[in-house]
């Protein structure tokens, strides 16, 4: 089934090209580990959130592929995982986000609460690509990851690696960081990245 899935993520500014195409290619590295090598769906970095929505909503209304989703940070952490639209009316609320007809909540992949949740998530990867300048003791506990406030995930990452050379930042260095993660401690630590993994085998 051929599939497309619009990303959040790559700049808005003169650097947009690039850092969209650095963006595809970190999510391509780590979807090829997940063993989605060969049927992969097409990811199209898109920038900001209300540029996903809009290009999945006329994506959508056009029907173009057999499967159509938008990954997107969740913002905030998740009642219920099931029921991603609620969650996004209840986030997204200028503009508030419409439910296009016939879209499911399986169209919606969540990175909860953000890029960074992930990244913080894997330990092994963080100490290999910033060695021993690290401070490892300045990131959270991996207990209920998702449960913790996205602004915490970041200012984390961003204290940890303070003292490193290739200290963490939007943009290129977090997509070198986020082409390396391995979706098996992703899944071990994070529900939404195992809805995500359950929902493209299903699609796929």
């Amino acid at each position: 089934m051929s599939a497309r899935v619009y990303l959040e993520g790559g700049a808005t500014g003169d650097d947009s090209k690039e850092s969209k195409i650095r963006c595809q290619e970190a999510f391509h590295k780590l979807l090829g580990r997940t063993r989605f090598t060969g049927r992969k769906p097409r990811l199209v970095a898109c920038g900001g959130r209300a540029a996903v929505y809009n290009r999945f909503v006329i994506a959508h209304s056009q029907n173009v592929v057999g499967y159509i989703a938008m990954w997107i940070d969740s913002e905030e952490p998740i009642a219920d995982l099931g029921s991603a639209w609620k969650h996004l009316q209840c986030v997204q609320t200028v503009p508030r986000w419409e439910k296009p007809d016939g879209v499911t909540d399986d169209q919606v992949l969540f990175m909860t609460t953000c890029m960074e949740t992930w990244i913080v998530a894997d330990r092994k990867v963080l100490k290999e690509h910033y060695g021993s300048e690290l401070h490892e003791n300045a990131l959270p506990a991996l207990t209920n990851l998702e449960q913790r406030p996205r602004e915490q995930a970041q200012d984390a990452l961003n204290d940890a690696t303070r003292d490193c050379s290739n200290d963490y930042a939007k943009g290129k260095r977090s997509f070198e960081v986020l082409g390396k993660l391995s979706p098996a401690v992703l899944e071990e630590h994070l529900p939404s990245f195992a809805r995500v993994r359950r929902i493209l085998n299903k699609n796929l």
